[in-house]
């Protein structure tokens, strides 16, 4: 496959500075609200602040890829004698918990970082951050050109894992029935 440059954007958490405001997360579910900014629901929030409010420990974690199955990963990490699963910081979006999932459809989240039209000089929950914990980059790299996998190619995906392709199929045909009615 042939290489090519593109622009990578990354948000880098300094998780010491973070103190759980979670105004991130208000701003990214008002920005993906439709229309824009007309309700706020976390729930739909793209980036979760997972907290452990009697340590004090507050971590930003992003919405990753959608998987359809859950990992084998079972592995636990101790910070500040306290034990912590895996799980409590993985950025996928899987069956086994809905941490990023679209609280009606079931659909999976992703961060887009905000992308529109206009594009923004950067996304909302960076934009919002009072104690600079989300650290916005850009930068240039070379890839591997491969095809891109759109995002409602994902979200069909998603939900004949959930419901099984019957079931999509069946839903689909009742909508078009409708339009046609």
């Amino acid at each position: 496959m042939a290489k090519m440059k593109k622009i990578v954007k990354t948000i880098t958490v300094d998780a010491d500075r973070c103190n759980g405001c979670r105004a991130c997360e208000v701003a990214c579910s008002a920005f993906h609200a439709t229309p824009k900014y007309s309700i706020v629901n976390p729930a739909r929030s793209r980036i979760k602040v997972i907290t452990y409010r009697l340590d004090d420990i507050f971590f930003p974690i992003f919405a990753g890829a959608y998987t359809k199955a859950g990992c084998e990963g079972r592995d636990s990490y101790i910070i500040d004698g306290k034990e912590y699963r895996e799980c409590d910081f993985c950025r996928a979006s899987c069956p086994t918990r809905n941490r990023f999932t679209d609280p009606d459809s079931g659909l999976p989240l992703r961060c887009d970082m905000c992308e529109s039209d206009p594009p923004l000089e950067k996304p909302k929950c960076v934009e919002v951050c009072i104690n600079d914990v989300l650290i916005y980059e850009e930068r240039e790299e070379e890839v591997e050109e491969g095809e891109p996998i759109e995002s409602i190619e994902i979200g069909v995906k998603a939900l004949v894992d959930k419901h099984g392709l019957n079931e999509v199929i069946e839903t689909v045909e009742r909508v078009q029935l409708s339009k046609k009615a």
